[in-house]
């Protein structure tokens, strides 16, 4: 199966997300993943939620240190722009109502490195 995000359409980008038949399971990972009209198709979901500065700080830190989006002032740009548009898929969508699971992606609790803060979601 072949899939082409219609962002990837609009933004220019080429190629598309090839899935090879038969497989016993897939992971999809993004926000726009767990859409309402995707729910039919989906078993599980698990929401990540974070604090938004801290999510902008290490989202532009990791696209300069990886070299993506442009240099750190494009970086900047593209992050707004790209969180304006999740901004209002998520008041649309609110995806951590369908969930699962939550975890928490910048927990208030001291945690050692290796744990995770994990709550049954609202199913």
């Amino acid at each position: 199966m072949s899939f082409r995000p219609p962002a990837w359409e609009r933004n220019g980008r080429s190629g598309s997300i090839e899935v090879p038949a038969g497989l016993d399971l897939v992971i999809v990972e993004g926000v726009g993943a767990n859409q309402r009209e995707l729910a039919g198709l989906i078993d599980a979901t698990v929401w990540v939620q974070s604090d938004f500065a801290m999510a902008e700080e290490r989202g532009i830190a990791r696209d300069i240190a990886q070299g993506v989006n442009g240099d750190a002032e494009e970086a900047v740009a593209f992050w707004h722009e790209w969180m304006a548009e999740e901004l209002r898929f998520l008041d649309q969508q609110r995806p951590w109502e369908r969930a699962n699971m939550v975890v928490a992606g910048t927990p208030s609790i001291p945690l050692e490195e290796d744990q995770i803060a994990l709550a049954a979601g609202p199913l």
